[in-house]
């Protein structure tokens, strides 16, 4: 068989790669990897860094590129018949990789090797090798090493079928809205709905709960009635409170036996519970000091929160006629007074933000500040809408060198998880078996509205912003400097630092030397006015602290899930509690958003959604320096972006996080940036 899926010349054949490939291309990688971990586990193998690396690490990063390719297929080009291929590999690529990690004989080689004989980037991915065997059950013995890897296997197919449920729930449902319901929904929003609909060869305009569609429609529709619909529809996906679950999509019991396996994976590795275990490769020193954290963060934003709140009830009752807002009232009463107080409206913004417009001056921000260059490339595709992109760096000679590439997918559509995301597609190593420097490729994946109409794709300033953010993911993977691959890049970051560069990039959205340079309006061409953008500016920090509060939630929840509930009890009491302790909000006592809470149950964020805050409070501090620099002058902005760039993105995980940080700020983080930025400085 030709199968792309064991082509390692270039890069990967996205347009050639069938369901029918996964299963052969696995087994043969799979027993390569096996014979090579054989190899060096022989009693006869010499133990050093850069032997085992040319036979195990050539081998393993073989089966993990081509399992990467199908899993990236996976999340944005879903088909029965790949995830049935998918689901028949997952279990084979899994057990290696557990057994793997918890291998005695090769965890024995790894404790022979002397730290002293590897430079500073080897020393630290061998100190996180020999943390990771632990972790990964190394030191357990028969039947519980048998039950740890069970409990791993099971784990990776019960995170699948969360994923799977909850884009099966989302795509299943429509509903065909007139065009009375459809009142003050923006018209390019109706157009892609009226388009929708007319390719299912139905009347009227199709409405789906993928973001583009349901958030303008909660925002901008003045039927409540309508709100309701697509309200209760969403916040019931893949649950026992389903309005119509004709696919048996309920994530339940999947939760359930999640959270009661990794409490079990916990005690086998000596930890009370999951979060013990969680924050042992993070910065965090406990989940404890976590919580302590939110719960502070918490005290301080409450207040903004409920002042955001009763300004809401009353413009709803003195301006919208809604003495009683509903949950599905909530997104447009906000709206509403968001246009009345700053007298400007989001899809007036939007207008001014064409896809292309806005990614040529994302490009043109980091060319000046990290003095690159980012020019489209070639590279097979698994979508029409997909581009591809190279970055390079000029060297004294005047020659341009290649530093990273990354495929950039944006569009919303069936099929493709929902949310945005940055995943590594291939690292920077110098290979140890050709002694070729390898350049880092990255996928950045979001999920925006596409071009209705013959114009281009519009985001909103929010869109925007989640853009800045992922492509911070990417910077930080594409412009290391690291030679070693399991610390290069975001390898070996600690996952609450993994969002740093991400969220410090954000702050470039709010700046108007970069927005007047990014922005023309879709129709005029006219860039961003200045009054415009003053109003933009005001209300930046608009509901800061309901937002806050929000975030807290999401994160306090996930950390005593999985420190302090019971995996046999109904997770919502627990969810009942924290919300009764942090949000100002509540919702309807049938609303069921965990059962697609993706990020901690099926995306690697379980007792770790905290990172989103913590990470704020490095971003904040960090963006901080550049606010100093800036008052004196343009030398010093590009100064500051030389030290960052050096301190923080070309290191990636070759050293702590917090090393990094004071590296580049020169002391601890502190929360004060992180406050002054969200407006929550003064008493409410």
């Amino acid at each position: 068989m030709n199968n792309p899926l064991l082509e390692f010349d270039g890069l990967p054949l996205f347009d050639k790669i069938s369901p029918d490939h996964v299963v052969p291309a696995v087994d043969q990688l799979l027993a390569a990897a096996n014979q090579a971990l054989e190899t060096v586990t022989a009693s006869d193998f010499s133990p050093s860094w850069e032997g085992l690396a040319c036979v195990l690490d050539v081998a393993t990063e073989r089966l993990s590129l081509a399992w990467g390719a199908v899993n990236h297929l996976n999340s944005v080009a879903d088909t029965p018949e790949l995830r049935t291929a998918y689901n028949d590999a997952l279990p084979k690529v899994t057990e290696f990789f557990t057994r793997l990690g918890a291998d005695d004989r090769l965890y024995a080689k790894y404790r022979a090797i002397d730290p002293a004989n590897l430079n500073t980037e080897q020393a630290q991915a061998h100190k996180n090798a020999l943390r990771n065997f632990v972790l990964g059950g190394a030191d357990l013995q028969g039947a519980q090493r048998e039950r740890f890897a069970a409990i791993a296997e099971r784990q990776a197919a019960l995170s699948q079928k969360f994923s799977e449920n909850a884009l099966d729930a989302t795509d299943a449902f429509a509903y065909y809205a007139t065009e009375a319901e459809l009142d003050g929904v923006p018209d390019d929003v109706k157009q892609a709905a009226r388009e929708a609909a007319e390719k299912d060869q139905k009347a009227g305009y199709k409405l789906s709960l993928k973001l583009p569609c349901y958030l303008p429609v909660m925002q901008f529709a003045r039927s409540s009635v309508l709100r309701q619909t697509l309200y209760r529809a969403y916040v019931t996906r893949a649950s026992d409170q389903a309005v119509a679950d004709t696919k048996n999509t309920d994530n339940s019991a999947i939760i359930s036996e999640l959270l009661a396996l990794r409490l079990e994976e916990a005690k086998l590795l000596d930890y009370p519970n999951f979060g013990s275990l969680s924050v042992v490769p993070k910065m965090a020193d406990s989940p404890q000091k976590v919580v302590e954290f939110l719960r502070d963060l918490a005290r301080r934003a409450r207040p903004f929160a409920e002042k955001d709140l009763a300004d809401m009830r009353d413009f709803a009752k003195q301006h919208l006629d809604l003495p009683d807002p509903q949950a599905w009232d909530w997104p447009y009463v906000g709206e509403k007074l968001k246009e009345a107080r700053y007298t400007f409206s989001e899809q007036t913004v939007k207008q001014y933000f064409p896809l292309p417009k806005v990614l040529a001056g994302l490009f043109g921000i980091v060319q000046d500040l990290f003095q690159v260059r980012i020019l489209d490339d070639q590279a097979p595709v698994w979508h029409p809408s997909v581009r591809f992109f190279r970055i390079e760096r000029h060297q004294a000679d005047g020659s341009a060198v290649l530093i990273g590439q990354f495929y950039l997918d944006p569009e919303a559509r069936q099929g493709k998880r929902g949310g945005a995301w940055m995943d590594d597609m291939r690292a920077r190593w110098l290979r140890p078996d050709t002694h070729q420097l390898q350049t880092p490729v990255a996928h950045l994946v979001c999920n925006f509205a596409g071009a209705v109409g013959g114009k281009p794709a519009l985001l909103t300033h929010d869109d925007v912003t989640t853009l800045f953010h992922e492509f911070g993911h990417g910077l930080q993977h594409m412009l290391t400097r690291v030679n070693e691959r399991d610390v290069s890049g975001i390898s070996g970051v600690e996952w609450d630092a993994v969002e740093l560069p991400s969220q410090f990039m954000e702050n470039f959205c709010w700046e108007w030397s970069v927005l007047s340079k990014m922005t023309a309006h879709v129709d005029t061409g006219e860039p961003l006015p200045r009054a415009l953008f003053d109003k933009m500016l005001a209300a930046k920090n608009f509901q800061s602290g309901m937002q806050t509060v929000r975030q807290i939630e999401f994160s306090l929840f996930d950390m005593l899930l999985h420190t302090e509930h019971d995996p046999l009890a109904d997770i919502m009491p627990l969810l009942t509690q924290v919300r009764q302790e942090v949000a100002v909000l509540h919702p309807p006592t049938w609303s069921r958003t965990a059962h697609t809470f993706s990020h901690i149950f099926a995306g690697g964020y379980a007792a770790g959604y905290y990172s989103y805050k913590w990470a704020e409070v490095l971003s904040s501090d960090a963006y901080a320096a550049f606010e100093e620099a800036e008052t004196k002058g343009e030398a010093h902005k590009l100064e500051t972006g030389k030290k960052y760039l050096q301190e923080i993105l070309e290191v990636g995980g070759s050293r702590p996080a917090i090393e990094s940080f004071k590296a580049f700020r020169g002391r601890e983080p502190e929360l004060d940036a992180l406050l002054r930025h969200q407006g929550m400085t003064q008493a409410a």
